[in-house]
């Protein structure tokens, strides 16, 4: 099981519009407001890195009002 943790970007006043979408998804187990530099933060869970990688860019990336992502991937010690 892979997990990772995307910061998003969005436009100006698409947030709220992106955080609804998001928290839909079958792979974020967690969405979270943020103020600063990006406006959300998600937990993703996926089967492998391979598939968290194919999540964010086909599935995040492509909604109408993210502008950025960053992915942070996570292990287990």
């Amino acid at each position: 099981m892979a997990i990772g943790f995307v910061l998003v970007k969005t436009a100006p006043a698409a947030g709220r519009e992106v955080y609804d979408i998001v928290r839909d998804m079958d792979s974020v187990i967690e969405v979270h407001s943020l103020f600063g530099e990006y406006d959300l933060i998600l937990k993703l869970q996926a089967k492998d890195f391979n598939t968290l990688g194919q999540t964010v860019v086909d599935d995040i990336r492509s909604i109408e009002g993210v502008e950025d992502t960053k992915t942070l991937t996570g292990i287990e010690f």
